[in-house]
């Protein structure tokens, strides 16, 4: 997607306006409607358009209008326009024209500020993402025509400017969606860990670890997980130093199971093909580190993913089996499609001992139990940190990610204690499932300030109903956690 800013709307093909709640006209739509005798507030009287957020009214563009169409964009009510409600507009306008033959959408934000303006451009860019890549025979009339956005700016060099900080991010969303979205037989543990090494282009520092390194370093619990495979398991290291020399870095750790079929505690048939995006959490760490290497972020940031594939073979791990973690705590697996847990287990352990970090954050598609407990659109967050639980919940609003913390009381300990082992995988039955896969791997944690975001019920959508997030891999996670960087870490 192209990215305009420019000083006046000229001959656009599709020319969008703000409107907000009350058929309020704002910027270009307000001078327009009096150029041309109230003809946009005749077509909005004409119909249920109002202004509504998520909601969109094209016109042909009336006599004298340079424009040959107008799009009516909600932005919802004036009190509390913000930079979410200009993103849904925004995003709102591209869907609205995606399919209508244009090559370009320009919006108007002549009358906003040059922040305001560049948002307007990553909101459109965001709604226009799509994973096409496997698509051959897509009709055109089922191909987005849409290639150019322009932006209508006071300022067209301010707002240049401001993107120039955005796009990095969008790049990153952009990148983790991507990674989400490939099937299993393409992204495969050392495909993953090829495409981030990759991103030493940006400036960050990647290391690889196979299984012959991982097996003499005792990364046992995540090498398990993977022994059912025919794909060899990985541990990818990413480093990202833009703070201070001595400053101790901040970390954020994955789960990366690029296909689970649940491994000898098999899954049902149904909806096993999702588990592709059983990877969401290291697509999200993943992103973020792109994020930060991208906009040259100050700070120290470690990025830690554990990729295994998770099969069902003459090989695989059994339930019952007991296993020795890196951290030389015993585990009994009695379920091996409680494996997420085993993987974070041995890499939250490696990340604090390695490199003695501020915080570890962890993201996994943990737990069916999360989105039983909380729903499809928030993501449960876990910690040991009032401080840090409350940075990530303070960030997660301001890009429109929704979060929602919850317990892990001590009383619920003895739900994953066992007379065989040190703990076990799963508590007892499937009260408080997602709450017992964190006290799990609180105990891989070492007494370190620490936060568990399980993504399960956000990493996908089926039924979006945010104009920036196309149905399928939403890419949770990355803005939030650059979000928290910027306002609560940079130097």
């Amino acid at each position: 997607m192209k990215i305009e800013f420019v000083a006046s709307a000229g001959a656009a093909e599709v020319l969008a306006v703000l409107v907000h709640e009350g058929r309020v006209l704002s910027g270009m739509g307000s001078q327009l409607d009096t150029a041309t005798s109230g003809a946009l507030t005749k077509a909005m009287t004409a119909s249920r358009f109002t202004g509504g957020s998520n909601s969109t009214l094209i016109i042909a563009a009336p006599a004298g209008v340079e424009a040959g169409s107008i799009l009516l964009s909600g932005a919802g009510e004036a009190g509390k326009f913000d930079d979410l409600a200009l993103e849904a507009a925004a995003g709102a306008a591209y869907h609205a024209v995606k399919l209508s033959g244009a090559a370009a959408l320009t919006l108007d934000a002549h009358h906003l500020t040059a922040d305001q303006a560049a948002r307007a451009a990553f909101a459109a860019r965001l709604a226009a993402y799509r994973f096409l890549k496997y698509r051959t025979t897509l009709k055109p009339e089922k191909t987005p025509s849409i290639e150019t956005i322009r932006v209508v700016a006071a300022d067209p060099k301010a707002a240049q400017a401001a993107y120039d900080k955005l796009s990095p991010v969008a790049d990153a969303v952009e990148f983790s969606r991507d990674l989400v979205s490939e099937p299993a037989n393409i992204l495969y543990p050392v495909e993953f860990a090829k495409r981030v090494k990759a991103l030493e282009k940006l400036g960050l520092e990647v290391e690889i670890l196979g299984e012959k390194e991982l097996e003499k370093l005792g990364f046992n619990t995540l090498l398990a997980v993977g022994m059912g495979s025919r794909r060899e398991s990985q541990v990818v290291i990413m480093k990202w130093n833009g703070g201070k020399k001595d400053e101790q870095p901040i970390a954020f750790v994955g789960k990366g199971v690029t296909f689970d079929t649940g491994g000898i505690s098999i899954k049902p048939s149904e909806g096993m093909e999702e588990m592709k995006w059983d990877m969401g959490g290291s697509a999200a760490v993943a992103g973020l580190m792109h994020a930060l290497a991208g906009r040259k972020a100050r700070a120290n940031v470690i990025g830690v993913l554990g990729l295994v594939e998770n099969m069902p073979d003459g090989n695989a791990q059994r339930p019952g089996d007991v296993v020795m973690s890196l951290s030389g705590q015993s585990v009994e697996v009695l379920n091996t499609d409680a494996e997420g847990r085993l993987v974070l287990a041995d890499c939250l352990w490696y990340t604090q001992e390695r490199f003695k970090p501020k915080f570890m954050l962890d993201l996994a598609t943990l737990t069916g139990a999360m989105i039983v407990a909380l729903g499809l659109e928030y993501a449960g967050v876990f910690s040991n940190s009032d401080e840090l639980a409350n940075n990530f919940l303070a960030a997660a609003p301001k890009v429109g990610e929704n979060a929602w913390r919850m317990p892990i009381p001590a009383a619920y300990e003895r739900h994953i204690d066992t007379p065989i082992a040190d703990v076990k995988n799963t508590g007892n039955g499937r009260a408080g499932g997602s709450i017992t896969a964190a006290l799990f791997l609180q105990r891989f944690t070492n007494g370190v300030p620490w936060a568990h975001i399980d993504i399960a019920p956000t990493a996908w959508v089926k039924d979006s109903r945010n104009p920036t997030v196309p149905d399928g891999a939403v890419g949770w996670g990355v803005r939030t956690l650059d979000r928290m960087v910027a306002d609560s870490y940079e130097s």
